[in-house]
C-alpha cells in the first residue's frame, strides 16, 4: 500500500529517518511538482468520468482552441 503524508519541512528529515528504520518500510520524498502532475492528473480522470455519466459536458477541441 502506498500512503502519502504532508510533513512540515523541519521534520521530514526527521520522519524520513524514522520511516526508513522500520525494515517494512520504504520512504522516499515526493517532488512537488510530480505531485502537482498526479493531482491533475487524478482532476482530469474524474471529470472525464462525470463527463461519462452526462453530470458534465466537456469542451471540444475547437473551443480548446479558440481559448490560445
Amino acid at each position: 500500500m502506498k500512503v502519502l503524508l504532508e510533513i512540515k519541512d523541519s521534520k521530514a528529515e526527521f520522519v524520513l529517518e524514522l520511516l526508513n528504520s522500520l525494515f517494512f518500510v520504504k520512504a522516499k520524498p515526493v517532488n512537488e511538482t510530480k505531485q502537482q502532475i498526479l493531482d491533475d492528473l487524478k482532476e482530469a480522470v474524474h471529470n472525464v468520468n462525470l463527463a461519462k455519466q452526462g453530470k458534465i459536458k466537456l469542451k471540444s477541441a475547437r473551443q480548446l482552441f479558440d481559448e490560445l
